[in-house]
């Protein structure tokens, strides 16, 4: 059986049971923050439960390494949405030592790209569009400098209001321990 068809016949037994109510809240969050973690599967139910979160409490937003590479992408515009929509009146990004995307690098990933069927001519069309391969695939070497960086694009967005506040932090993925790398009452 697929893991697709596993979800689907879990899935069926699951509303049918009416397991959803113990998880209904309203799109709102309770405790009026947004989170901007990580993709990293370690975090999905360590991070909450490190941070005495519990469902409907945080708006939760998802990027490989925490990262905000883009002023104007997705991330920013999730973040903006919760801000502006959701009313979240602060924000916290949240990365994590031995993060996968402190390894990788542009030329591997497009190794790998080639790799699984996908032709240069795509990757030469792609970067004749302008993308630079070097920083959509951003890699870092200090996870610390990473939150910091992603902290600053956020707080300085022209669209972001400057009475919310923006924390950083890193959590350890074996213990769910978090450091404080940036304050945002003190900014």
């Amino acid at each position: 059986m697929s893991l697709l068809n596993d979800i689907l016949e879990f899935n069926k037994t699951f509303t049918e049971q009416r397991e959803y109510e113990k998880y209904q809240t309203s799109k709102f969050p309770d405790k009026k923050m947004a989170i901007l973690s990580c993709m990293d599967t370690r975090l999905v139910e360590l991070l909450p439960h490190a941070m005495n979160l519990r469902n409907g409490d945080v708006k939760i937003i998802k990027s490989a390494g925490a990262l905000v590479t883009h002023p104007f992408g997705s991330i920013m515009r999730s973040i903006l949405v919760a801000v502006y929509e959701l009313n979240a009146d602060e924000v916290c990004v949240i990365g994590h030592h031995d993060c996968g995307m402190s390894k990788i690098s542009s030329k591997s990933m497009l190794e790998k790209i080639k790799a699984r069927g996908i032709l240069e001519e795509r990757i030469e069309t792609i970067k004749y569009s302008g993308v630079d391969f070097d920083q959509w695939f951003k890699s870092f070497d200090s996870v610390e400098a990473s939150v910091k960086d992603s902290v600053d694009v956020i707080k300085h967005h022209p669209l972001f209001p400057e009475n919310v506040p923006v924390h950083g932090l890193v959590i350890d993925p074996k213990t769910g321990k978090l450091d404080l790398i940036v304050n945002g009452y003190n900014n």
